[in-house]
């Protein structure tokens, strides 16, 4: 397995008025490739630009991911933050159940458990509605009512292996992401069922026009390693 690790100089930038560490160098694609977070840390993350402005009405976001992490340790799995909002937070928490948070109270789905072994999932929601469901496996949950009416707000960071804080954007270890993640897709809009079950199964299916795992644009900070998906 070849291993590519950024051991890169940072710089310290304010990011809509809280401080980030982040890589002074962007990539470029991740085709083919798994990042790794090997050690528990409040240092090591992976930002990830957007190939549009977050401004969100509906979505769907999908990865797959592994992970050995205790059931009873709380997980960030997926960070979007603006200026003073979580706007779209996802976690696996404390007691299993994993959730998502967007400007407020979270809504909480029983899940089979994020395991080692690679599992595929998706949320999706809509504000017409509210409707919100996980996919694992290409299964559906059952559809919670979540916040209908809102709008995901624009111009902030995405962040994957650590929850950037409030204030001063401290990262805690206890939180971060241990494990892999491949794949990171999400489109602006509600994938239908046969989409979703097809891109479990690795088959053809539009790009993510927000974020699109093969041409996706990432800065690495910390000790997150890219490796060949073998």
């Amino acid at each position: 397995m070849r291993v590519n690790t950024m051991k890169l100089a940072v710089v310290v930038l304010g990011v809509f008025g809280w401080s980030m560490t982040l890589s002074s160098a962007t990539q470029v694609g991740l085709g083919d490739k798994v990042l790794v977070f090997p050690y528990e840390t409040d240092f090591s993350f992976v930002a990830l630009i957007p190939q549009k402005e977050m401004g969100l009405k509906a979505f769907t976001l999908c990865m797959r991911v592994a992970t050995e992490l205790p059931e009873e340790r709380q997980i960030i799995l997926f960070a979007y933050r603006t200026a003073d909002y979580d706007e779209l937070n996802v976690w696996r928490e404390k007691d299993g159940r994993v959730a998502f948070y967007m400007s407020g109270d979270g809504t909480f789905f029983h899940l089979p458990p994020l395991t080692t072994f690679r599992t595929s999932l998706c949320l999706t929601w809509e504000s017409r509605t509210g409707l919100a469901a996980f996919w694992v496996e290409g299964k559906r949950s059952t559809y919670q009512v979540y916040k209908p009416g809102h709008t995901i707000r624009p111009k902030g960071t995405v962040l994957l292996g650590q929850d950037p804080d409030k204030h001063l954007g401290g990262l805690e270890a206890v939180q971060s992401f241990v494990g892999e993640v491949t794949d990171l897709n999400m489109w602006d809009f509600v994938l239908s069922r046969s989409m979703i079950q097809a891109w479990h199964y690795g088959h053809k299916v539009p790009k993510g026009n927000i974020f699109d795992w093969a041409t996706m644009e990432y800065e690495l900070s910390g000790n997150v390693m890219v490796v060949d998906d073998d």
